[in-house]
């Protein structure tokens, strides 16, 4: 009779990510590589994040999603936009996968986003990438949480 043994599993590979100062578009799609590489992901501090471009006009054209409307129902049916921190850097990244493809849809459920950083990560490393550091812009740019106030974001609610 054979005996059967079971191959150990693999490490799990995880990443936990700072996005504190870091170019949101450069910081998504390293992760988006990342998460398709078979990661998971956390990210922290997502309202630090930074979008490149003059505040103004990164707002203006934020708003310019708002003004695409549909006939019928646009409540049910209306391009939904995202106005937490959390939703946008979570959308920039998953706007950078294949998620037609089963391994695109496997890899967005890896991605956890966070405002500040969770108790149960407080003791973990993070890691931030040097080419997506925001010093090397020198030029305009707005955070991620400042951008979801303008759009209307009210907020992180605290519980009594």
């Amino acid at each position: 009779m054979a005996v059967k043994i079971a191959a150990p599993k693999p490490p799990e590979r995880v990443l936990y990510i700072d996005a504190t100062d870091q170019v949101l578009g450069r910081l998504a799609s390293e992760v988006a590589k990342k998460l398709l590489e078979g990661y998971r992901v956390y990210i922290v501090n997502a309202e630090k994040a930074v979008v490149s471009g003059d505040p103004h006009m990164v707002i203006k054209s934020y708003r310019i999603w708002w003004e695409l409307k549909v006939h019928v129902n646009p409540y049910k049916w209306a391009p939904h936009r995202p106005r937490s921190p959390i939703a946008i850097v979570r959308k920039a990244v998953l706007g950078m996968l294949p998620r037609s493809k089963q391994k695109g849809r496997e890899a967005a459920r890896r991605l956890r986003v966070y405002i500040g950083v969770p108790e149960e990560l407080s003791n973990k490393k993070f890691q931030k990438f040097e080419f997506a550091d925001a010093k090397k812009l020198g030029h305009k740019f707005i955070r991620v949480g400042e951008l979801a106030e303008r759009l209307g974001w009210k907020g992180v609610a605290t519980r009594p």
